[in-house]
């Protein structure tokens, strides 16, 4: 893995003006991510996680700050391709079509669109699903054709906004540890953002703790044990006390207005 970082945040602010005030969102924000490696980024319930993935998807500009990409980057076709917390398959469109809109959509013809999806079908685990309709599919197929569309655009860096997140606990583990293998094996960049401590150190190799609002960074978690890890990693001391670690800055963070630290 490199050690070249792939995207920095730097300083990063965003505010929201409106006649009556300003709403400060995020303040003072920096983190990296390497080529290859996993991110998570945890915080209280409205602390401004969500403002932070649009603007590292660059939905929105900053109102200070910098968020910059480091690698190869085509004209005009966005750094990253971002998943985000509803699947948002289009109901009349099969799995194939709904997998490879977004390759449709930058202009690629559909018959290669088409070509592309199905050879990432088996990796993805929907060999045999590429005729069936969003209806026909269990919610934890919908959420593996949501992250074929997010990765068959091949960008450089994947962000993740709670995937899994409404789905039931068993569907959830099975998909966190077929995104652990799918990650490690393949190389990916990601930036997940998770309100689930256990997601975030079972994926990760480092957890950015952000303060309540306006969001700075309380926390910088580093993991050193290699993954993909298995569900034996949950019974480690190292993981009972980093959940634990996590969880009480997360209540003291909401509680309080953080003045950051780095772990």
């Amino acid at each position: 893995m490199s050690t070249a970082p792939l995207l920095e945040v730097t300083n990063l602010a965003k505010s929201f003006v409106s006649r009556k005030a300003t709403a400060e969102i995020i303040r003072d924000i920096s983190l990296s991510v390497g080529q290859g490696e996993f991110v998570s980024v945890i915080g209280p319930s409205g602390s401004g996680k969500s403002t932070l993935f649009n603007l590292l998807a660059e939905l929105t500009a900053p109102s200070g700050g910098a968020v910059t990409f480091h690698g190869d980057r085509k004209p005009g076709v966005p750094f990253s391709a971002y998943m985000p917390q509803k699947d948002l398959l289009i109901p009349w469109l099969t799995v194939e079509d709904n997998a490879s809109l977004g390759l449709s959509l930058q202009g690629m013809r559909r018959s290669k669109a088409r070509e592309r999806v199905r050879e990432l079908f088996g990796t993805f685990r929907l060999e045999g699903q590429g005729g069936a309709y969003p209806f026909e599919l269990s919610g934890g197929m919908r959420q593996r054709v949501a992250l074929l569309r997010t990765v068959v655009q091949d960008r450089p860096l994947l962000l993740l906004d709670e995937p899994f997140g409404a789905l039931d606990y068993l569907t959830r583990t099975e998909l966190q540890l077929w995104l652990a293998e799918l990650s490690a094996e393949n190389g990916l960049s990601v930036v997940l953002i998770t309100h689930d401590v256990p997601e975030a150190l079972f994926l990760s190799d480092r957890v950015y703790v952000l303060s309540n609002r306006p969001a700075t960074v309380r926390l910088v978690l580093e993991q050193n044990d290699p993954r993909p890890r298995t569900l034996a990693y949950l019974e480690t001391e190292e993981f009972r006390h980093n959940e634990r670690m996590l969880l009480e800055e997360l209540t003291e963070s909401a509680r309080s207005r953080p003045e950051g630290s780095t772990r």
